[in-house]
């Protein structure tokens, strides 16, 4: 789907077209779905936190300023939704989850096994980045995956922008050090 900008939708509710922003949330559930699992490590908490936030950007839709894109105002509230869930409630283990892929990569996919192997890559990567601490996997989720500017992190996060990149270091670091393991192990499975 082709979407307008994100101001259009926004004065459309903001002028009683509640129906508009139904189109918002499509068009970022998934990003903050993801940025929601990255820090609760829970699918089932993850869609309640995604849930919440959205209806707290609904809520103070009104108080949104144009100072930043709206994707950066609506992830620093899943951001902080997803903490505050945290704190409310001890983190459980998680199974593997699968995320869908994006529209972007289900256009470009020709085959079965093509899909299977993005899948599969798609998977080992979500693994390693489960077992990151909570901060590096958000850090690294907005950076990569949400293509956020270390600016736009800083806004969301309230880390400074010399923490951001120490979060990107560290987390890099430690990502290639757990995707070696896990493909170490599948290896030692296969053989």
């Amino acid at each position: 789907m082709k979407y307008q900008e994100d101001r259009f939708y926004i004065d459309k509710v903001l002028k009683g077209n509640l129906p508009s922003y139904a189109i918002l949330i499509e068009k970022y559930k998934r990003l903050a779905f993801t940025l929601a699992l990255r820090i609760v490590k829970n699918h089932e908490d993850a869609e309640e936190v995604t849930q919440d936030a959205f209806l707290k950007a609904f809520r103070a839709l009104d108080t949104f300023k144009q100072e930043s894109r709206f994707s950066t105002w609506l992830y620093k509230i899943v951001y902080h939704t997803s903490l505050s869930r945290l704190r409310k409630k001890n983190p459980e283990s998680i199974g593997l989850e699968e995320i869908s892929l994006p529209d972007a990569l289900q256009e470009t996919t020709p085959d079965g096994l093509d899909i299977m192997h993005l899948r599969e890559r798609k998977k080992i990567i979500s693994t390693a980045i489960d077992r990151l601490k909570e901060d590096e996997a958000a850090v690294m989720t907005l950076f990569y995956l949400h293509e956020n500017s270390i600016k736009e992190i800083g806004e969301i996060t309230g880390y400074s922008d010399s923490n951001i990149k120490i979060l990107l270091f560290r987390g890099r670091k430690k990502l290639v050090f757990e995707l070696k393991k896990i493909l170490k192990e599948d290896i030692v499975d296969i053989l």
